[in-house]
């Protein structure tokens, strides 16, 4: 969750670079569904480190059976629905928003 009047700050013309910076934080190059998320987190000794498109980076992780994200603020968000296919990539909702540093 955001606090309170983020959202509409965000959306004035002044802020606009901004809020684009944290929506294309929110996307990650590839075709990266649970499975190949899963053993990049393998491979990675637990951790997976994801380049966004805004040139941050995220940090994948397990939390039991569920993939978890860290962002740039140390905050983490949990992966609720993997894998919805789409024609431009794979989207997965997370249940907070991540945010650059």
């Amino acid at each position: 969750m955001l606090p309170k009047g983020t959202v509409d700050n965000l959306l004035k013309p002044e802020n606009k670079a901004t809020l684009t910076k944290i929506l294309t934080y929110h996307v990650v190059a590839g075709n990266w569904d649970s499975k190949a998320l899963a053993e990049k987190i393998k491979a990675g000794n637990g951790t997976a480190e994801l380049a966004t498109v805004s040139g941050g980076k995220l940090w994948a992780s397990m939390k039991g059976n569920k993939i978890v994200l860290k962002d740039e603020m140390g905050k983490w968000a949990t992966i609720t629905i993997k894998n919805v296919y789409q024609s431009n990539g794979i989207i997965h909702v997370i249940d907070h928003v991540v945010m650059p540093k």
